[in-house]
C-alpha cells in the first residue's frame, strides 16, 4: 500500500498538470493567434478541406519566431510566424505548407493531442514507480536513470505519432491531388529551416529523423500508388 500511494499520487499530480498546462496553452495561443488570412495558401488548403468533405479548413497564426505547426488540445490547427514568414521569402512553397496542415490534421484526427493526458499521467506514474524502486537499491543514481528511462520510452511514443501523422498527411495530400513531393522536399530542408543540426540520439529524439521519415512516406506512397515520385 505505502509503494502504491506515491503512484497514485504521481498519477493526480500529473493529470492536474497537464490540465493546468492545457488551459494555460489556450489562453496563450488565444491572446497571441490571429486567424489566417493569404489567398494564395488558402487556395491550397481548400484542396485538402475538400479531400476531407469540409468548406474550409480553419487555420491559426501563432505569432512567434521559431518554424513550427501545432494542433492544440481543442483541434484548433497554427502555424508560426516563423513558418509564415519562410513562406512569404519563398523559402518554402504553398504546397509545403499544406503538407505541414495536413500533418497537423493528422495529429488531430488520429486522437494524439487527446491522448498525451493520458500518456503524460501514465509516464509520471512510471517514472515515481521506477525511481522508488531503484533508490532502494541505488541511492541517487536510481531516481536519475529512471528519469532517463521514462524520458527514452516518452520520446519513442513521441515518434509514433509524428509517423501516423505523416502517413495521414500522405495519404491526404494524395488524395487532394497534391502529392507527397511537397512533403518530401519539406522534410529535406526542414533541418535547414528550423536550425536543428539533428546530432542528437534518435532515441531521445521526440521527433524521427528526418531521414528515416522521407523514407517511411515514400514507402507508404509506393504501397499506395505503386510509384515513388
Amino acid at each position: 500500500m505505502q509503494f502504491l500511494l506515491p503512484i497514485g499520487f504521481a498519477v493526480i499530480v500529473g493529470l492536474v498538470s497537464y490540465l493546468m498546462s492545457v488551459t494555460q496553452t489556450k489562453r496563450t495561443l488565444a491572446a497571441q493567434s490571429k486567424p489566417l488570412d493569404d489567398p494564395a495558401l488558402d487556395k491550397h488548403f481548400m484542396r485538402l478541406a475538400h479531400a476531407l468533405n469540409l468548406k474550409r479548413l480553419h487555420v491559426n497564426v501563432y505569432e512567434i519566431d521559431p518554424v513550427n505547426g501545432l494542433a492544440a488540445p481543442d483541434g484548433q490547427i497554427y502555424i508560426t510566424r516563423g513558418f509564415l514568414q519562410k513562406f512569404y521569402k519563398g523559402e518554402v512553397t504553398a504546397a509545403e505548407m499544406s503538407s505541414v496542415i495536413a500533418h497537423e490534421l493528422g495529429h488531430v484526427a488520429l486522437g494524439h493531442t487527446k491522448r498525451r493526458m493520458i500518456d503524460f499521467s501514465g509516464q509520471n506514474a512510471m517514472r515515481t514507480a521506477l525511481a522508488v524502486t531503484l533508490n532502494r537499491f541505488i541511492p541517487f543514481i536510481g531516481p536519475w536513470i529512471a528519469n532517463m528511462a521514462v524520458s527514452m520510452v516518452a520520446a519513442g511514443m513521441s515518434r509514433k505519432d509524428e509517423f501516423e501523422a505523416d502517413a495521414y498527411a500522405s495519404a491526404l495530400m494524395i488524395k487532394a491531388g497534391l502529392g507527397v513531393a511537397p512533403q518530401k522536399s519539406l522534410f529535406s530542408k526542414l533541418d535547414q529551416l528550423t536550425g536543428n543540426s539533428g546530432a542528437s540520439p534518435a532515441w531521445f529524439l521526440s521527433h524521427p529523423k528526418t531521414r528515416d521519415r522521407i523514407k517511411a512516406i515514400e514507402a507508404n506512397e509506393k504501397r499506395w500508388t505503386g510509384t515513388v515520385s
